[in-house]
């Protein structure tokens, strides 16, 4: 069967692109082309420089938290997404949890003067959640921008400073702006959200306390994690639960605020009755997640769980957290050297 194209034959030459195969040679490529169409040839643009963007205010991905605010501007809050409906919330029940970080409520801490109170407005009515998105706001009262003037023309050592100048090229001079211990304000009024959702959903409870301020470190088995309350823990301006190291603490802040300096310390914190099974493998490992939250939080630099670095202390058959069945059919282990976490999951109720 002859074919169509038999009556055309194809013209074997080289290729315009220098390569071997069938293609076409034309030494004058405009007659390819109808007379009134123009084609120019332009040099390719050099490609734009990267642009440097400004991101990292939001964490979570079911239960998303946005904080926004700076340290001397109108205020500072957060933005909630995530949050499920019928959820019983007022502003006090966030109030409380604010004024327990306001700064200002005793010697050692921070002198500035702010009350921290708190408004949502938007995603609650009639004092139930509506499952839309919680925007809680704190004005800030006691701005002092002229305390930072010298700041200006000198960085601070080991503050923000230097590196938001060199990443931005502009910075907030006044209190530091975003890198400022203040927008843990929205993180609080978040946390608040959060207790009454797990709360509600498997009776979770989160205490933490101060276990070291200095060279000061509470002894190891002091605190029984199993009966600690709030209110030991609110006993005193330095919350450490023992009385007699919540004194040497304060002790040792004293003798360094005196002289206009300060010191560091250590917060453990605990969560009970929480559900097994949280986490997932690889780069969602619950202990990535609590790791990246808490390395977040302004002056942290370290993060420990379980034993922490004291584990590298002990042999794998001294570490090993050992299986064993409660009295009520649980599996439970022996000690918590995991911190409650193995592999990448909870084991819960711990």
């Amino acid at each position: 069967m002859a074919s169509s194209l038999s009556s055309k034959q194809f013209v074997r030459g080289p290729r315009s692109d220098g390569g071997a195969g069938f293609g076409f040679h034309v030494s004058d490529p405009r007659k390819l082309f109808p007379p009134t169409l123009h084609i120019s040839f332009r040099r390719t643009a050099p490609p734009r420089k990267l642009q440097v963007q400004a991101v990292g205010s939001t964490f979570g991905n079911f239960f998303r938290v946005t904080t926004f605010g700076e340290s001397h501007g109108g205020g500072v809050g957060c933005i909630i997404d995530g949050c499920p409906p019928r959820i019983p919330l007022t502003e006090a029940d966030l109030q409380v949890d604010l004024d327990r970080r306001r700064p200002g409520q005793s010697r050692i801490t921070t002198p500035r003067k702010e009350t921290d109170t708190c408004r949502i407005y938007s995603g609650v009515t009639e004092g139930l959640t509506t499952g839309s998105p919680i925007m809680v706001k704190v004005p800030n009262t006691d701005q002092r921008g002229h305390d930072y003037k010298e700041m200006s023309i000198a960085y601070r050592p080991s503050h923000a400073d230097a590196t938001y100048d060199f990443k931005y090229g502009v910075r907030s001079v006044q209190g530091g702006g975003r890198s400022s211990a203040r927008e843990t304000i929205g993180r609080v009024a978040a946390g608040a959200v959060a207790k009454k959702i797990i709360k509600a959903f498997s009776g979770t409870e989160v205490l933490a306390y101060v276990s070291q301020v200095h060279n000061v470190v509470l002894s190891e088995g002091l605190v029984n994690h199993e009966t600690l309350s709030l209110e030991e823990i609110e006993s005193n301006i330095v919350r450490c639960p023992d009385p007699e190291y919540a004194e040497k603490m304060i002790a040792a802040i004293d003798a360094v605020r005196v002289r206009g300096d300060s010191i560091g310390g250590v917060v453990t914190c605990i969560a009970r009755n929480v559900p097994r099974g949280l986490g997932s493998p690889v780069f969602d490992k619950l202990e990535a997640e609590l790791a990246r939250a808490c390395m977040s939080l302004p002056a942290t630099k370290g993060f420990e769980f379980g034993s922490g670095f004291a584990g590298t202390l002990l042999t794998g058959s001294e570490h090993n957290d050992e299986f064993y069945i409660d009295k009520n059919g649980r599996i439970r282990t022996r000690t918590n050297r995991s911190g409650g976490i193995q592999g990448e999951y909870l084991m819960g109720k711990s």
